[in-house]
């Protein structure tokens, strides 16, 4: 059964986390297609620094996103304005469930200058740290394997700490939003924000416009989970479509 060039999309990138290489006719083969609709799917992952092509096949990028040190760096301005609309919508005396991210961490800093009597929940060493001036806010971390790159905990720890409670929001960032979802470069931070909005009666998504038609490996919410969208611009196109369609909040800041 032939499969939609976004599910081709999904499946490839999927495929590219667990082994190092692909092959166009092993990919045709699996879904379906010919082997120059497999080579066009690949150049257009390729154009999009998602993978680099090869001679019959692709291989994984060096890196699919900035480790989060130097995303902090990036877009400061534009998060600035999303962690200020974004601390807006907490209510007072909520629970709030926080993934890691540089955009989450503005808005930990926000929302602890802003905020008191919270509770929250988060796996992100960043965000216990920024919201740690504020010390009517109750922190608690996840436990897990420590991840680096993501100054984060993850693993199957993390995501059963996170199934023992339920949250009135939760606040998560991601590596792009296409029309399916949000979706993240690593496959078990991804984990975690699922568990996270899993456990939440809603959920706020916080990202850039950098952010928006980029697809990344690992789908984490359908914009049927998600309940507002927080960013710096007004989304267009196939991903404008489906945020109206699934009656998605979109805040400007």
């Amino acid at each position: 059964m032939k499969s939609s060039k976004s599910a081709r999309h999904a499946d490839i990138l999927a495929r590219i986390t667990e082994q190092p290489s692909l092959r166009v006719a092993d990919l045709a083969e699996r879904m379906g297609v010919s082997t120059e609709t497999i080579r066009r799917d690949l150049d257009e992952l390729t154009k999009r620094r998602l993978i680099n092509r090869t001679y019959g096949g692709a291989v994984r990028a060096p890196s699919t996103e900035p480790a989060i040190g130097q995303r902090h760096g990036l877009f400061v301005a534009e998060r600035e304005r999303i962690a200020r609309a974004a601390s807006a919508r907490v209510t007072p005396g909520a629970l709030l469930m926080i993934g890691s991210g540089a955009t989450t961490t503005h808005v930990a800093r926000r929302i602890a200058v802003e905020h008191k009597g919270l509770t929250v929940l988060t796996h992100s060493f960043a965000v216990a740290t920024v919201l740690a001036i504020n010390p009517t806010i109750t922190v608690i971390m996840a436990p897990g394997a420590y991840l680096a790159s993501e100054g984060a905990t993850v693993g199957a720890l993390t995501i059963r700490f996170f199934n023992e409670f339920s949250a009135d929001l939760a606040i998560v960032g991601a590596s792009g939003l296409t029309e399916e979802g949000a979706t993240d470069a690593l496959l078990e931070p991804a984990a975690v924000y699922g568990a996270i909005t899993a456990r939440a009666a809603s959920t706020m998504v916080v990202a850039d416009r950098s952010k928006f038609e980029k697809l990344f490996p690992a789908r984490y919410a359908t914009w049927r989970e998600l309940g507002a969208l927080v960013t710096d611009a007004a989304p267009a196109g196939p991903l404008a479509a489906a945020l109206e369609r699934r009656q998605v909040e979109v805040v400007v800041a």
